[in-house]
C-alpha cells in the first residue's frame, strides 16, 4: 500500500501543473476597474486641461493675434495635436469616456465586498478573537453583579459616541456597537460626483454654444455670431436662437460723466431687453455682474462698441426774437415746441465731419465736435432738418442758420456708447457639473473627516465581584483615535 502511494504522488509530481488563465474579457475588465488606471486617468486629463488653460483655445477672443504670433513649428505641432481645441478632441472625449468607465466597473467590482460588511453584522465575539484584533484592550471592573459592570461599560461606550446592542450567554454578555457604517459605502457617493462631472463636461462640451450678440437701441436679432477658427483667419458663424432680442435701451454709468466713455471711466454698462419666444414676452436688464437666463441661454454683459453716443440731451432753443429755452429729447424721441412745430431725434455724431461726397459722418468715435441732427416739422408738416452743435458756431454759417424762426445749441447730452455685445452662452452641462462638484466634496469630506467604528466587549466574572472586560475592534481610517478611544472606554467603566 505504501509502495503504491509512493508511486501515485510520483506521477502526480510529474504531472505539470494546470495553471488557470482568466478569460481575455475578463482580464480586460479587470484592467479597466483598476485604481491605477483611474488615478492615471485623473492625472492625464487634469495634465491636458492644464495644456487647455496654457494655450488659448481658438473660440476665445483675440486667438488669430495669438496664433500669427506662434512659431510655425509651433503651429504645426499644436495643430495637429489637437492642442487650439482640446476640450473637443477626440482623444480628450475618449479619456473621459474611459475614465466613467472605470469608476462604474470600480464601483461595481466593490460594492458587493463594501455590502457584505456594512450588512453582515457580528453581534458576538470570544476572548480570543478580540485579543487577535490589532486594536483592542481589557481591564478590570468592580461592580455589584454582572448586570450592573455590563450597564458600566454600555455608558462607557456611550461617552465615545458609540450605542451598544446587548445580548447574554452562558453568564456572559457580548456587547457591540458601531458607528459611521455608510463611510464605507462613501466611495460610490465619490465615483458618482465624478461621474456628474465628466457628464456635465462631456454634455457641455458637445451641446454647448457660445456666442455674441451685437445690440443697438431699437434693433432686433434671433441669430448670435459664434467665433470660428480656420487656419490663421477668425470667421463668424451665424448660428439661430429659438427666440429673438430686441434692445430696448442701453446706459453706461460714468465715473466721470465728463470723461471718456472708455472701461477705465465706467462703473456699469446695462442693456434693457425684450425677450420674444413661443411663450409670449419678457423684459429684462443686463448688466455687470447679473447675468439673466433664458430657455437654456444665459445673457451676460460682455462689452461695448465705443463710438461716441448720447442717450439723451438737453436743447438750446433760441428764437429770432424772445428768450431761449431748454428741452429735453430722448434718442429716437420727440419733443415739441412753443409754436407747436415737432423735433423729431435723427441722430447724434460724436466728432461731426462732412465728407467730400457731402456726407454727414464722425470723424473718431471721441466726443471732439458732438452734434445732435434733428427733423422739424411745423404744423402745415413741413420737415427741414437742424442741427444743434455742443461748441458755440459762426453766425454765418450754414449749420447754424435759422430754421424755421429758431436756432438750436447742444446744452448737454447722456454719453453712452453706440452698442452693447452681450455674450450668449449654453451650457447643458453647467447643473450636472455643480451637482456633481457638490456631491464630490461633500463626500471627500465625509469619507476623510469620519470614519467606520466596531466595538465588541465580552464581560465575564473572573471573581466575586471583580469581572474583566475584553474589548477589540476594527476601523477604515483615524486608527489612533480609535485605540485611544478603547481605552477611554476600559478606564470609564473601571472608575465608575
Amino acid at each position: 500500500m505504501a509502495v503504491s502511494e509512493e508511486i501515485i504522488q510520483k506521477e502526480a509530481a510529474a504531472r505539470p501543473t494546470e495553471i488557470r488563465v482568466q478569460p481575455v474579457f475578463n482580464r480586460v475588465l479587470k484592467v479597466l476597474g483598476s485604481v491605477k488606471l483611474g488615478v492615471t486617468l485623473l492625472i492625464t486629463l487634469t495634465i491636458l486641461s492644464m495644456v487647455g488653460m496654457l494655450i488659448m483655445q481658438q473660440n476665445v477672443e483675440g486667438f488669430d493675434h495669438y496664433y500669427s504670433a506662434l512659431k510655425p513649428a509651433q503651429k504645426i505641432v499644436y495643430g495637429r495635436l489637437g492642442f487650439f481645441d482640446i476640450y473637443h478632441a477626440w482623444y480628450f472625449n475618449a479619456l473621459m469616456l474611459v475614465l466613467a468607465l472605470t469608476l462604474i466597473l470600480a464601483s461595481i467590482e466593490r460594492a458587493p465586498k463594501t455590502w457584505k460588511i456594512v450588512r453582515n453584522r457580528k453581534l458576538k465575539a470570544s476572548r480570543r478573537w478580540l485579543l487577535s484584533q490589532k486594536s483592542n484592550a481589557t481591564g478590570e471592573i468592580f461592580a455589584e453583579d454582572l448586570t450592573t459592570a455590563k450597564d458600566k461599560v454600555v455608558r462607557a461606550m456611550k461617552t465615545v459616541g458609540l450605542k451598544a446592542k446587548v445580548s447574554e450567554e452562558a453568564g456572559k454578555f457580548y456587547l457591540f456597537a458601531e458607528r459611521g457604517a455608510w463611510n464605507r459605502l462613501g466611495y460610490l457617493s465619490i465615483h458618482v460626483g465624478f461621474l456628474m462631472i465628466l457628464t456635465g463636461g462631456f454634455l457641455t462640451s458637445q451641446f454647448g454654444s457660445d456666442g455674441q450678440m451685437p445690440l443697438a437701441p431699437g434693433e432686433t436679432s434671433a441669430r448670435m455670431l459664434q467665433t470660428e477658427f480656420a487656419l490663421d483667419k477668425v470667421q463668424q458663424k451665424p448660428v439661430a436662437l429659438p427666440f429673438s432680442i430686441t434692445c430696448l435701451d442701453i446706459e453706461q454709468k460714468l465715473i466721470d460723466p465728463k470723461g471718456t466713455i472708455t472701461a477705465n471711466n465706467t462703473l456699469d454698462w446695462l442693456t434693457r431687453i425684450r425677450i420674444t419666444d413661443a411663450g409670449g414676452e419678457r423684459e429684462a436688464l443686463v448688466h455687470m455682474n447679473n447675468p439673466i437666463d433664458h430657455a437654456g441661454y444665459r445673457f451676460f454683459q460682455a462689452s461695448f462698441i465705443s463710438e461716441g453716443k448720447a442717450r439723451n440731451a438737453t436743447v438750446q432753443i433760441v428764437p429770432e426774437t424772445g428768450e431761449p429755452q431748454e428741452i429735453k429729447i430722448s434718442r429716437g424721441g420727440e419733443a415739441n415746441l412753443p409754436n407747436g412745430a415737432k423735433l423729431k431725434w435723427e441722430n447724434f455724431v460724436a466728432d461731426f465731419v462732412v465728407e467730400k461726397n457731402g456726407q454727414i459722418a464722425s470723424n473718431s468715435g471721441d466726443y471732439n465736435n458732438p452734434a445732435l441732427i434733428m427733423s422739424l416739422t411745423d404744423a402745415s408738416g413741413e420737415t427741414k432738418r437742424v442741427y444743434a452743435f455742443a461748441r458755440e458756431m459762426p453766425p454765418n454759417a450754414p449749420v447754424n442758420q435759422p430754421v424755421m424762426g429758431y436756432r438750436f445749441r447742444l446744452a448737454n447730452f447722456e454719453k453712452v456708447a453706440a452698442a452693447h455685445v452681450l455674450s450668449i452662452n449654453k451650457d447643458p452641462g453647467k447643473n450636472p457639473f455643480y451637482l456633481g462638484g457638490i456631491i464630490l466634496i461633500t463626500s471627500l469630506l465625509g469619507v476623510f473627516f469620519f470614519s467606520h467604528r466596531r466595538v465588541w466587549a465580552l464581560i465575564e466574572e473572573k471573581s466575586s465581584g471583580n469581572y474583566e472586560v475584553v474589548l477589540g475592534g476594527n476601523t477604515n481610517r483615524h486608527f489612533v483615535a480609535f485605540e485611544d478611544g478603547l481605552k477611554k472606554i476600559v478606564a470609564f467603566a473601571g472608575r465608575n
